[in-house]
């Protein structure tokens, strides 16, 4: 091919789909810099709680079993996701698992017994901030389990989570990926605001400087878990918002539900007080203060 030829097809060539994507977006709806703008924020999570109260409903009447895992670097914003979901849920359906470091006895257990205690009933959610994927990730990069534990684990959890599947549970995997940059500039967030301090932990810390490690982890991880049966669903969660939005979006993606949300009911009116019955007086009762 002569040289005139393939500069006229090298000056046809399309542009990245990114570039058309960013083009498309409503500048009512996002920023130039492409953040999500905090009004429409707002009204998209609002549209979405009020579906996971529906879905929810609809796990309930159903007798559905779920479970949804949420995985990633620290600081990646699962805990964020997790109380968006939650937030007009009822506790008694939705729940969260959120397990410590296990006890000396727990140690000793099959691996998978402290979670599998927390599964689901008939007509519940549970949500793992972090889960079973624990021995894959912190518990390799920082040696807390041996060789043997971690290619037992990578034998074992294939078929684990193949009986969940198999007895009832819907199983769905998501792993929330940030940027190096980003995750230093909430990790300093969280170091300068008093309030969330308390989130960075010496583990945290720990993460930065192995973050190559953190990589390998999870790309080892993945070559032996993400399956058809239960295949990971990876979270591009540098932007917080957007995330949380795709997250919550997808979920209820993954469930054909209907609208079982209950009716508005008439309020019936308060009885009459009970002749003779009299309330003892109210300054026997000890009220908190009131500074505001």
């Amino acid at each position: 091919m002569g040289k005139k030829n393939k500069k006229k097809l090298e000056k046809e060539k399309p542009e990245p789909a990114k570039s058309a994507k960013k083009a498309s977006l409503s500048p009512t709806h996002y920023h130039t810099n492409g953040e999500i703008r905090k009004k429409y924020y707002e009204k998209e999570l609002a549209k979405l709680q009020l579906e996971l109260v529906k879905l929810q409903e609809w796990i309930k009447a159903k007798g559905l079993k779920m479970v949804v895992l949420f995985e990633g670097r620290d600081a990646a914003g699962k805990g964020g996701v997790i109380k968006r979901i939650t937030q007009s849920l009822n506790p008694r359906i939705c729940r969260i698992v959120a397990l410590g470091t296990p006890t000396e006895k727990e140690k000793t257990q099959w691996y998978f017994q402290r979670y599998a205690t927390e599964l689901p009933a008939a007509g519940e959610m549970v949500l793992f901030d972090r889960s079973w994927y624990n021995r894959a990730g912190v518990e390799t990069v920082m040696g807390f389990c041996t060789e043997e534990q971690r290619q037992e684990f990578f034998r074992t959890c294939p078929e684990f989570e193949s009986m969940l599947t198999r007895s009832g549970i819907m199983l769905i995997k998501y792993y929330f990926s940030v940027s190096d940059e980003e995750q230093e500039k909430r990790f300093q967030a969280r170091n300068d605001d008093p309030v969330k301090r308390w989130k960075l932990s010496p583990m945290d810390l720990k993460s930065r400087e192995r973050w190559e490690e953190y990589s390998k982890a999870k790309d080892e991880m993945f070559s032996y878990t993400d399956n058809k049966q239960s295949p990971w669903f990876v979270v591009n969660a540098d932007d917080k918002k957007k995330a949380r939005l795709n997250c919550i979006s997808h979920l209820l993606s993954m469930v054909k539900y209907e609208d079982l949300t209950p009716s508005s009911v008439t309020l019936p009116s308060r009885k009459k007080a009970t002749k003779g019955y009299v309330r003892p007086p109210i300054s026997d009762q000890t009220f908190i203060p009131e500074p505001y």
